[in-house]
This record gives structure tokens, C-alpha cells and sequence, in this order.
């Protein structure tokens, strides 16, 4: 997949392009139905396909006070959307002076002066510009003119990943399960697991000199959708590609520090033994265990810790 970031004018595809457009947080089935069809149409009519998105949520710019928190930072969206099939993806900065363009002019620049659209794919209730003023029935408009055609479409639905009566699949439908806990309901609709990704950091060293469960502490974004506090399993990758099970904590060790502590992220890995620090790991959540809780001595943390380790290696070691 090439990436094109707006650092230089575009170059329109040779024939053309079949462009979609949008934030494309998490990149989940719904996302990847609708690159499907786009990847369908392009192919019918020798396009290439092309995904214009943005290096931060727009929220973040528009309205911060309330912005959502991200399934996914910009390097793993972009590798979620090479393994899509997409040829090309357009990564808009966007700023202050993105967020007051007008859709007109967005349009104008980015589909058809630097992409010579010919089919744009959108799901039905896109809105883009200043002030939101941009939508399908816009974009069909300004085709008639510049020559592209429009097709906005119903996201998929639980329906159609996994066989079930709901709405549509949104990326606040994952951010809303993540948030919960619910990771294998999120994983359902991403199409894989949850992932965090962040350097290991040192923390209280608490855990192998006290404990006897060395743990790594991924220092993840402050931007990025944790799971809610408790007890995960899960897989931890290390840069060389290794995946290790892990017992994972997500929460503030209430057992040392109340319920004030700093809200961290732990892996302890079941097969491995090393030094991890510095190293850029990804933690992909497969299983809650269980809620956080403090325990009244370290002896029953202990007791407790070698439960869990327990039982996230035999649930990852079952298919």
C-alpha cells in the first residue's frame, strides 16, 4: 500500500481512483465490508482504490473537551488498512485550518484535483467540512459536475459478522464494549482482538521481588481505549514478531494503594524470562478474567494471581 501524506501536491492514480473517506478508527468489519465494496467497484472499472483519512480524530481538533478515545493510533490504522487491500492511503493533517474548510473545498482538492475520482464510497451518514455541512446528498451534487459517481452505504451490521439482530458496527459500538470489559464482544466486531501498543516502561519492580510475577509495564497513550479495570488474557508481541501468552492487569493494584493508585497496564509473560525494558511491545486482550480487587494480605494477591495465570494460559491454548 502506498502512503501519501499531504507534505507534497497529490498524484491522481493513473485511470483514476474509487475513494473513501473518513476517520477509519479501528478499522472494524464494518469498515472492512464497505473497503470491500469499494475494492469490488474499482476493480470493474480499473480504479484504484484509495482511503482519504486523517493523522488524528477530527473530534480532537473540533470539540476536545469531549473527543473519543482511539482504537487504534495512526501506524497500526494504516497497517489495518494495507492488509484491507487498499492501494493507496491519504493521511490529511488535520488542524485548525482543516477544521474550518468548507466541504466544497475539500472536495475539490482532495477528490478531484489530487485524486481524479471517479467513484466515492461513503457510509450513508458521513458528514464532512466546516460545520458538518458535507454529506451524500452534497457529494453527489458536486459528481454530477466533476465526474464521480456517489454510493453511500448502510454500514454492516452485527447481522452480517456475526449472525445476530443489532445495529449497525461503529467504532462506538467497539470503544463502548472495550470500555466495558467486554473485549470479546469488541474483538466480534474488529474482526481480532483488541490491541494496545506502548514501550515498557519500569515500574514499582513490586511485582518479581514481592510477588514472583515479574510484569511489563506498557506505558499506552493517554489517547488510546483501554479496557476497564480487571483481569485479562492475552497475547503480548515483542518487535522481533515473538507472541507470548500473558496475564494481563489493567487497573491501580488497589491491594498497595487504595483506590487512587496510577491506572497502569501489566503484562506478565507465562513463557518467557528476560529483560523487556525500552522494547516496543503490542498487548492484544483476548479473555476478561475477572473485576480488580483489593485483597486484604499480599499472601491472598499472590494466591490469587496464580489462579489467573492459570487460567489465561488454558484459555489461550484453546482454539
Amino acid at each position: 500500500m502506498e502512503i501519501v501524506t499531504e507534505s507534497a501536491p497529490l498524484d491522481p492514480p493513473p485511470g483514476g481512483s474509487a475513494v473513501t473517506i473518513g476517520a477509519y478508527d479501528g478499522v472494524h468489519l464494518g469498515h472492512r465490508a464497505l473497503l470491500g465494496e469499494l475494492r469490488a467497484r474499482a476493480d470493474a472499472d480499473g480504479l484504484a482504490t484509495v482511503v482519504v483519512t486523517f493523522d488524528r480524530h477530527p473530534a480532537a481538533v473540533v470539540r476536545p473537551e469531549s473527543a473519543p478515545l482511539l482504537l487504534c493510533d495512526l501506524d497500526q490504522k494504516l497497517e489495518l488498512l494495507a492488509s484491507a487491500g487498499v492501494d493507496r492511503t491519504v493521511v490529511v493533517r488535520f488542524d485548525a485550518d482543516r477544521a474550518n474548510e468548507t466541504a466544497e473545498e475539500f472536495v475539490n482538492r482532495e477528490l478531484v484535483d489530487g485524486l481524479d475520482a471517479r467513484l466515492v464510497v461513503v457510509g450513508e451518514d458521513f458528514h464532512f467540512g466546516h460545520g458538518r455541512k458535507g454529506n451524500v446528498a452534497l457529494l453527489t451534487e458536486m459528481g454530477s459536475v466533476a465526474g464521480f459517481e456517489v454510493d453511500g452505504v448502510t454500514l454492516a451490521s452485527a447481522d452480517d459478522v456475526a449472525g445476530e439482530s443489532a445495529p449497525p458496527v461503529s467504532s462506538t459500538r467497539v470503544r463502548t464494549l472495550v470500555a466495558a470489559g467486554d473485549v470479546e464482544g469488541a474483538a466480534a466486531l474488529l474482526g481480532r482482538p483488541h490491541q494496545v501498543r506502548g514501550p515498557v516502561v519500569t515500574g514499582d519492580r513490586r511485582g518479581g521481588a514481592e510477588l514472583g510475577f515479574p510484569t511489563a509495564n506498557l506505558d499506552v497513550p493517554a489517547d488510546i481505549c483501554l479496557p476497564a479495570p480487571g483481569i485479562y488474557a492475552g497475547w503480548f508481541e515483542r518487535p522481533d514478531g515473538s507472541r507470548h501468552k500473558a496475564a494481563v492487569s489493567v487497573g491501580r493494584r488497589p491491594t498497595f494503594y487504595g483506590p487512587d493508585g496510577e491506572l497502569l497496564v501489566e503484562a506478565y509473560l507465562l513463557d518467557f524470562s528476560g529483560d523487556l525494558y525500552g522494547e516496543a511491545a503490542r498487548l492484544s486482550f483476548v479473555h476478561r478474567l475477572r473485576d480488580e480487587l483489593a485483597f486484604d494480605s499480599v499472601d491472598e494477591l499472590v494466591a490469587q494471581m496464580r489462579r489467573d495465570v492459570e487460567r489465561a494460559g488454558a484459555l489461550l491454548d484453546t482454539p
